[in-house]
């Protein structure tokens, strides 16, 4: 028999209007945010289905600036988001796609750079009630939450790394709740991506990075172990 939250029923702590279109968009912006690293000089949101049509009424604009800014669901900065994000320096842009219809009906795309020139390209959807589910990471097909730590190992595609992975988890002593393989195609680009719980030590995330197939390594830390 599956459990029911209470936070299922009542909806996330968040300035709303609604959870799908303003907590769960600034959940997704929050996400592009880690997964950049540094502060932020131009965003742009590619915006579907529903979105596109609302986002105005709905806050979901003031959401997605505010999550790229660093603010979570229930920070009433998110009402000023536009005159901070000004204040910032940052360049921004809403495009509403209307075509595209073959898509979950809260959907974005997040183009960021970063102030070192680094850039990233994230899809996630905003799936009801402030959960969220990131579908795309630079082009390539992904499936996680964000409900847990999470880890993504951008490497080449060869035999062994999920293995290095696993191992180097485990001599942390890091419990992996989900890990999974997704790959531009073979031979080519991968990511690793691992939820797991608890914290990562750093000498681990070290250890991990010290394979020459691995490109780069990102640690997205959602909750801190009690």
């Amino acid at each position: 028999m599956a459990l029911i939250s209470i936070f299922d029923v009542l909806g996330p702590n968040m300035v709303g209007p609604s959870g799908s279109h303003t907590a769960g968009a600034c959940s997704i912006a929050l996400m592009a945010r880690k997964m950049l690293g540094e502060p932020i000089c131009e965003v742009s949101f590619t915006l579907y289905g529903s979105f596109a049509k609302t986002y105005k009424g709905h806050g979901t604009d003031r959401a997605l600036l505010g999550g790229i800014m660093g603010f979570s669901t229930d920070d009433a900065r998110i009402r000023q988001a536009y005159e901070l994000a000004g204040q910032q320096g940052i360049a921004w842009e809403f495009i509403p796609n209307e075509t595209e219809t073959e898509l979950h009906p809260n959907t974005v795309d997040i183009r960021l750079c970063g102030e070192s020139g680094k850039r990233i390209l994230m899809r996630g959807e905003s799936i009801g009630g402030g959960k969220i589910r990131i579908t795309r990471i630079n082009g390539i097909l992904v499936d996680f939450t964000g409900e847990y730590n999470t880890l993504i190992v951008v490497h080449r595609d060869c035999i062994g790394m999920a293995a290095h992975t696993a191992g180097c988890l485990s001599e942390g002593k890091v419990n992996i709740a989900f890990m999974k393989l997704f790959r531009e195609s073979r031979g080519n680009t991968a990511y690793s991506i691992v939820e797991f719980d608890g914290t990562l030590p750093p000498a681990i995330l070290e250890r991990i990075k010290d394979n020459p197939n691995v490109e780069c390594v990102t640690l997205i830390q959602i909750r801190e172990e009690r």
